[in-house]
């Protein structure tokens, strides 16, 4: 069976000896990537390589860069109090109906704190690296995620090496070699989490579990995450064990203590990973969005090409704070999140033919999972289930 993914030495090697080498990438403390070639292509009087992402950096106004600390605390803050809030309510309400609406705003919330807590890894958020660990550790407390696990898989893996084959582990694609030799269960679990409603799955399995629970991590990284990943379920332990306890004292039957536990903690978590796992989607599977080969993968193609800026209906970027923006993003991770849409203005007026920019519809995020579910990556072109069933028969 062809391999899942590669595993490149200088990303996910258990070894002591994981420097990186020269056109590898290096983490800042903040989580920020720097990319030993991209500073390169930063000289002065050297030549720009082909693929570069330089040109397109060079068009993103210096105000997009701004980040004062009063911004990013207030939208930190704000989302805290409705965090806050919506937990009290669903203390308060045991109502199925009652907590079925709040959940959908739970989940929104925690994808709010997330979003913030995801752009101060980045180190957007605030030009302190303390502010930016404090306030990311904290807002992804709700969605319980390992902060420095995030680091690692998502800025010194996904980011870098954005649909590249072998590298990017984000929604990376199967082959039809890679189907045809999957036992029963495996090919049941691939159609459930390649399916719109299996999204959530997908995101819990393979990114929340896979990268930042169980490992195995990289040795120099081994303890800053081991720290982290005791920090959230410690939270999450003394979440349920003071919810218990309110539900006690209320008198609750072993049934109740057990709802309460359910409606405000797990359900909540639950209801946010098929969010952002189809969110996650989106910004990177469609029909006409492309995985490279490993030769063949520039910068340009994965940043630009292997992104997309979908318009939300209004109001929703209250709690998604642009996020769906996502090809700035990609092309410059410094530029914090309520700058996204200066950012893309200024990139899609000079690469009007290359931004995959529409609008966010349920409908083309359904039709996009029947379509992608399987990759050729000799073709560059996503296949349906169906694919593997004629290999079958050509080869029978």
């Amino acid at each position: 069976m062809a391999s899942r993914y590669l595993r490149p030495s200088s990303l996910f090697s258990t070894a002591e000896d994981d420097r990186p080498a020269r056109g590898r990438v290096r983490v800042t403390t903040e989580g920020c990537l720097v990319a030993d070639l991209e500073l390169e292509e930063r000289s002065e009087g050297r030549p720009v390589q082909a693929g570069s992402l330089k040109p397109v950096i060079d068009i993103i106004p210096a105000a997009a860069y701004e980040n004062p600390t009063w911004k990013g605390m207030a939208y930190f803050l704000r989302d805290v109090a409705m965090y806050i809030a919506v937990v009290t309510a669903l203390i308060l309400f045991s109502n199925v109906f009652v907590v079925a609406g709040l959940e959908v705003v739970m989940a929104l919330i925690t994808t709010a704190l997330f979003v913030v807590g995801h752009d101060a890894a980045h180190g957007a958020l605030f030009k302190s690296k303390r502010t930016n660990s404090i306030v990311g550790h904290l807002a992804m407390l709700p969605s319980m995620h390992v902060y420095e696990g995030w680091v690692l898989g998502h800025n010194r893996v996904h980011h870098p090496y954005t649909v590249r084959q072998g590298y990017d582990f984000v929604w990376h694609p199967y082959t039809v070699e890679d189907y045809q030799a999957m036992g029963f269960v495996k090919r049941m679990r691939h159609r459930f989490e390649w399916s719109w409603f299996g999204a959530g799955a997908y995101y819990l399995r393979e990114v929340w579990l896979n990268k930042m629970i169980t490992g195995p991590f990289p040795a120099r990284w081994v303890k800053a995450i081991n720290r982290d990943r005791a920090v959230v379920l410690g939270w999450a332990g003394a979440f349920a064990v003071g919810l218990a306890l309110i539900a006690w004292a209320q008198g609750d039957s072993l049934f109740g203590i057990a709802w309460m536990i359910t409606r405000v903690e797990i359900l909540p978590f639950l209801a946010f990973c098929v969010m952002i796992g189809s969110v996650v989607h989106v910004h990177h599977v469609q029909p006409t969005i492309r995985w490279w080969k490993r030769a063949e993968w520039t910068k340009f193609r994965g940043q630009m090409e292997g992104t997309t800026v979908l318009r939300v209906p209004k109001g929703l970027d209250f709690f998604f704070h642009w996020i769906m923006v996502h090809t700035p993003h990609h092309v410059d991770l410094r530029i914090p999140m309520y700058n996204l849409p200066m950012a893309a203005k200024a990139i899609e007026e000079h690469f009007p033919d290359v931004v995959h920019d529409e609008k966010l519809r349920f409908r083309d995020f359904r039709s996009n999972t029947k379509v992608c579910k399987l990759y050729d990556f000799d073709s560059g072109t996503w296949l349906p289930y169906a694919a593997a069933r004629r290999s079958k028969e050509l080869t029978a």
